[in-house]
């Protein structure tokens, strides 16, 4: 049984609080806070899948109040489980061409979102196929990249 490093208590009057600690961080750093408890949980499976989309693991703890005080709840099983979308009753059998869809479409969006800082709004047919080409081709990190170039170059406008 894997043990959990002991996670300090929030500062602060009790809320909901998702603690996060890589396997090479020596410290919990709050990844997400709110009043309620369903936002701080999309966070931690959102987070979570970004962190092992990396390839690495994070451990997370999960911190809200009861009765006026602080609590410690068990870590949420979207961190602990590879996080399954849900998207209804269709993501059966078509669960991995879903999430290559899914993952090229988020690569779009994040080469879209660099050239919009570049200062590129108006982008024809062809510039959207471009577009389209690079996010098929490229891996995530390339494309966080190039979009990064793309952010930096339109900040000296």
């Amino acid at each position: 049984m894997e043990k959990r490093p002991s996670c300090p208590q929030p500062p602060g009057a009790p809320r909901w609080v998702a603690m996060f600690r890589g396997p090479a961080q020596d410290s919990w750093t709050v990844g997400a806070e709110a009043p309620d408890r369903a936002p701080v949980l999309y966070a931690v499976a959102d987070m979570t899948r970004t962190v092992r989309a990396r390839g690495e693991e994070v451990t997370v703890a999960l911190w809200g109040p009861e009765d006026g005080a602080w609590r410690l709840f068990d870590t949420p099983a979207s961190a602990k489980a590879p996080a399954t979308p849900a998207d209804g009753p269709a993501s059966g059998a078509a669960g991995p061409a879903r999430l290559v869809e899914r993952m090229t479409d988020r690569r779009h969006q994040v080469l879209m979102a660099g050239l919009g800082k570049a200062g590129l709004y108006d982008l024809g047919p062809e510039d959207g196929e471009a577009v389209r080409a690079m996010a098929d081709l490229l891996d995530e990190p390339t494309v966080r990249r190039v979009a990064h170039w793309l952010s930096v170059a339109g900040g000296g406008q």
